[in-house]
């Protein structure tokens, strides 16, 4: 079967929004949309991620370094490390963990 989703699109800009596009047994993916000047809190990752800016600029906070992250960029982070985003400006961003 096949199927044709527009929830990425669809997605609001209203503060941190989070929505699971898929989950198999193997892996997730998250979709997740931060509003310019929005957070998304400190946590903890329970596996390796990659994170893939769809659209925006977001600082990705890790380890007591930021990390500014634009549009169409590609950035990997190891699990069990605490670490939050902060929007630049609205952002769409994928987490593939």
């Amino acid at each position: 079967m096949y199927t044709i989703n527009n929830q990425i699109k669809n997605q609001e800009y209203n503060g941190l929004q989070v929505n699971k596009l898929v989950r198999t047994d193997s892996f997730e993916i998250l979709n997740i949309s931060l509003e310019q000047g929005a957070i998304f809190p400190e946590h903890i990752a329970l596996t390796d991620a990659e994170l893939i800016v769809l659209e925006g600029e977001i600082l990705f906070h890790i380890n007591g370094k930021s990390y500014l992250i634009k549009e169409q960029q590609h950035f990997s982070f190891p699990k069990e490390m605490p670490h939050w985003v902060s929007a630049e400006e609205n952002s769409k961003f994928l987490i593939i963990r």
